[in-house]
């Protein structure tokens, strides 16, 4: 029922893996943050499909990883151009774009320099340039990196992106996820975690012209609430929407989250 698919696309400069589900007659395309810096979205198409099955039904999703072969100082700018690139060879020539994180920031750019590209954009817990805290965070990150340190990187990530109720229910799980699945290397990593630190999109904001939806956590202790609210206050027309005491990862814990982009998307 879901029709999940692994694939991966052949661009002109390298490999992307991608996954496909959904039965929907409207595409959406998903991109997700740093994380996929040490784990692409290879294997994971039912997975995903179970995840967000909620809008399976209404449209086509597709979620896109960064290409593989990522170059040192890669741009979030540049890995826009890569995901241009990769519609035009599905044949997609526009969708409804949802960025979480530094997808968020490729989806400024993506918005900015090929408008007809995205019909829809909904950009959550991102920023348009760089504040102190997600400096101190992706320095943080990035040193974790550098030491091969995989756990801590997972461990730090879920302690500044959940509620304390959360916390609670998947510290254990975060543990013993850290002893599995270790990247190879972490350069991956640390390319797109130095693009999230020189991406500002800021001062070009007023060219993004499709309708917008900001969506951001009070609590956000990667990015901030306030980018958020700098993000919608840029932007023409866009709405924001803020979630009281929640944080980066309020897409996993908001109950109402699925369904509030699927409204704006289908809208």
């Amino acid at each position: 029922m879901l029709r999940a698919k692994n694939a991966c696309l052949h661009l002109a400069a390298g490999e992307m893996d991608y996954i496909r589900f959904g039965r929907g007659g409207k595409p959406l395309l998903m991109l997700p943050g740093v994380g996929d810096g040490l784990k692409t979205v290879r294997g994971m198409a039912l997975p995903f499909a179970l995840l967000y099955r909620k809008l399976a039904k209404d449209f086509t999703v597709y979620v896109f990883s960064r290409r593989r072969n990522l170059p040192v100082h890669f741009t979030t700018r540049e890995m826009a151009e890569d995901l241009n690139e990769a519609m035009a060879v599905l044949g997609l020539k526009s969708a409804a774009v949802v960025g979480v994180s530094q997808g968020g920031m490729i989806a400024q750019w993506l918005a900015i320099d090929h408008p007809e590209r995205v019909g829809k954009l909904v950009l959550t817990v991102t920023l348009s340039r760089p504040n102190d805290t997600a400096r101190e965070v992706i320095a943080r990150w990035s040193e974790m990196a550098r030491r091969g340190d995989y756990r801590g990187i997972l461990l730090d990530t879920a302690e500044r992106s959940y509620s304390e109720t959360r916390l609670k229910q998947i510290r254990r799980e975060y543990a013993f996820l850290g002893s599995l699945g270790k990247p190879k290397s972490f350069a991956r990593f640390l390319t797109q975690a130095e693009s999230c630190v020189t991406h500002d999109a800021y001062a070009q904001l007023g060219r993004v012209a499709c309708p917008t939806l900001v969506i951001g956590g009070t609590e956000d202790r990667i990015v901030t609430g306030a980018a958020s609210r700098e993000i919608a206050a840029q932007i023409p027309g866009a709405e924001l929407f803020l979630y009281e005491g929640l944080s980066h990862g309020l897409y996993e814990e908001a109950p109402d989250f699925l369904s509030r982009v699927a409204a704006f998307c289908r809208g």
